[in-house]
């Protein structure tokens, strides 16, 4: 009889913890487990397998308001100016092999213990080799390829060759090559069901994450070659040769095509004559979700998350928490009209002048529908009452428009000065400065916003769309065009958009950018791509590098057409002063000497 490991005893009562206290407190506090006990409860098995998904959300998320204010997406209007310019050389980097080495300790067990029926066992098995080949993609696509240690459990034992541990690194084109197979091993063996608010992997989600491995690395064999100076190194851990990228494209374009056709999930549109609320409620109503494929759940009471608590307007706040930040301009005028595919806001003539609005929504009119459901715009509804974004007042004096401004919700005779919401440009906390507010993952359940009870929005990982976009793109890559116009049109066309005849690379990063607006894609897209450095090149000049925000005001111009009307002033956001600069040493994330140190075999990354 063989004793579990101290490892998972703790692994076991943290998750059982976590679902049920009061199962644990039941239980004798010196009863020992064998894995034969472990490996044959399905208890246990799903209580290590919850463990494991509650250790593999990196990168932006709901989770880390502060994450999705870096990029060109959003602003923090919290206290003084953020003066954040560079990247970091460890932006949202994961290396985390002590979480594959406990997966691999779980299979082992599995597979020599387990007395569940085989059917069951390859299942649990699968769901956690999805859960390691999830952490292998985010190894790959910040630091391109790394050792791949297969199903090994490496134990240490003194005086032993140590040197049996220590892998090098994969080439690039590899890593990204094991997580297909890997898909491709494993998917039969889920579940083909839509599960439980996504909150698990089955058959769809394997098809997502081999469709977007194989997506990453066509586009880096493509667009990585088509550089001046190619990032590589000398044994290819970084960079793929261009003659791989067809392959990839194709990969990526039938493991897309098989979740579209599978029947399972499809684009929601409960609500045609609403395309705003419509994609509002796709993203995030959890009952009877047909679109989110697998997703990182919140739920109430027991695990959620302060997003909402943290980003809701003032006016709508139900506690002490608000406005920590908010959408800047540059995304809201990457959402095209649609009658033009220039998003630009019209706030003023070609001489200048500025252009009248009888409410601040007019500005808005004939947008893409999406735009609403992702930002709170100046006069949006939020459940029901209006978010008013004031700046200030703009007064008429001898022909010249005087800008007035207030306390915070203070009045005149002419009316309201400036809104509690803002927008404002001093240093004030819990203040909007950008003119925008969130409105995608900001939940509208009643106390949501408060520190006790927080929300249970989920945050999406793979939907429909994106198996729609990825199709799209790899049928554009590989000269199909009927196909990537199909494809890329669905989306669009659920939107409230016109169609597109065409399909280029500007089409997809644009169609991306909007559909995926805050959803953890607009970073690791540019990068590959090869975008990044050339969006955020650092130049105060440059539009795309810097932010921008968008102050509304009441006109105050007695006696004429215009009086109680609304305009709009452009302007740098003052809490982000500096543009963003992506270096080329950003393409990778740098190597730890730690790593090094521990395993000769890796070498660094490039630019280091």
């Amino acid at each position: 009889m063989k004793i579990i490991s101290k490892t998972y005893i703790a692994i076991i009562f943290l998750a059982l913890g976590t679902a049920s206290c009061s199962k644990i407190l039941d239980q004798n506090p010196d009863q020992i487990l064998t894995e034969d006990q472990v490996y044959s409860d399905e208890v246990m098995i799903k209580s290590v397998l919850a463990n494991y998904y509650g250790r593999v959300h990196w990168g932006q998320s709901t989770q880390d308001s502060y994450s999705l204010t870096i990029l060109d997406e959003a602003g923090k209007s919290d206290g003084g100016p953020d003066n954040i310019q560079t990247f970091s050389d460890t932006q949202w980097r994961v290396y985390d092999y002590t979480l594959i080495r406990n997966i691999n300790q779980f299979l082992k067990g599995l597979r020599e213990r387990s007395s569940l029926p085989a059917e069951k066992t390859q299942s649990y098995e699968a769901e956690a080799r999805f859960l390691r080949a999830w952490i292998y993609f985010h190894l790959a696509k910040g630091l391109g390829g790394m050792p791949i240690v297969g199903d090994e459990v490496f134990e240490y034992a003194v005086g032993m060759d140590i040197t049996a541990l220590q892998y090098p690194r994969s080439t690039e084109s590899q890593i990204y090559e094991y997580i297909i197979s890997e898909m491709d091993a494993i998917h039969a063996s889920l579940s083909v069901e839509p599960t439980v608010n996504a909150g698990k992997a089955n058959k769809w989600a394997a098809l997502m994450l081999k469709a977007r491995s194989a997506i990453y690395a066509g586009s880096i064999a493509n667009y990585n070659n088509k550089m001046t100076s190619p990032i590589r190194t000398a044994n290819a851990e970084v960079g793929i040769p261009a003659a791989e990228a067809t392959k990839f494209y194709e990969i990526a374009l039938a493991a897309s095509e098989e979740v579209i056709n599978g029947g399972k999930y499809q684009l929601m549109l409960k609500k045609p004559d609403d395309r705003s609320r419509n994609f509002y409620e796709a993203l995030n109503i959890k009952e009877n979700n047909t679109e989110i494929i697998w997703a990182k759940d919140y739920i109430y009471p027991g695990q959620t998350v302060g997003f909402t608590r943290e980003n809701i307007p003032a006016s709508h706040a139900e506690d002490i928490d608000r406005a920590y930040a908010g959408p800047i301009l540059n995304l809201v005028e990457d959402f095209e009209y649609s009658n033009s595919r220039n998003g630009e806001l019209k706030t003023k003539d070609a001489a200048g002048n500025y252009i009248f609005y009888s409410t601040p929504l007019e500005l808005f009119k004939d947008k893409d529908p999406r735009l609403a459901a992702s930002v709170i715009l100046p006069g949006s509804l939020f459940k029901g009452t209006e978010v008013v974004l004031q700046a200030g007042q703009k007064i008429l004096q001898n022909g010249v428009y005087v800008t007035k401004t207030g306390d915070l919700g203070a009045s005149d005779a002419n009316g309201l000065i400036t809104a509690v919401n803002g927008p404002i440009t001093s240093n004030v906390q819990y203040v909007n400065k950008t003119g925008f507010f969130y409105r995608k993952f900001l939940d509208e359940t009643p106390l949501a916003s408060t520190r006790g009870r927080n929300s249970d929005l989920w945050f999406p990982r793979f939907r429909f769309a994106e198996a729609l976009l990825i199709a799209s793109e790899a049928a554009m890559e590989l000269n199909i065009p009927t196909k990537a116009v199909l494809y890329i049109n669905q989306v669009r066309s659920r939107a409230g958009i016109p169609n597109l005849t065409s399909v280029s690379l500007t089409d997809i990063v644009q169609e991306r950018r909007v559909e995926f607006a805050f959803e953890n894609h607009r970073y690791w897209d540019l990068k590959r791509w090869r975008l990044a450095d050339k969006v955020w090149n650092g130049v105060n000049q440059n539009p795309e590098a810097m932010q921008y925000a968008l102050f509304p005001y009441r006109v105050v111009a007695p006696g004429t057409p215009n009086h109680g009307k609304w305009v709009f002033d452009k302007q740098l956001f003052s809490n982000s002063p500096n543009p963003r600069f992506f270096q080329m040493r950003h393409y990778y994330n740098f190597i730890d000497q730690s790593w090094i140190d521990n395993n000769p075999k890796i070498v660094r990354n490039p630019f280091q």
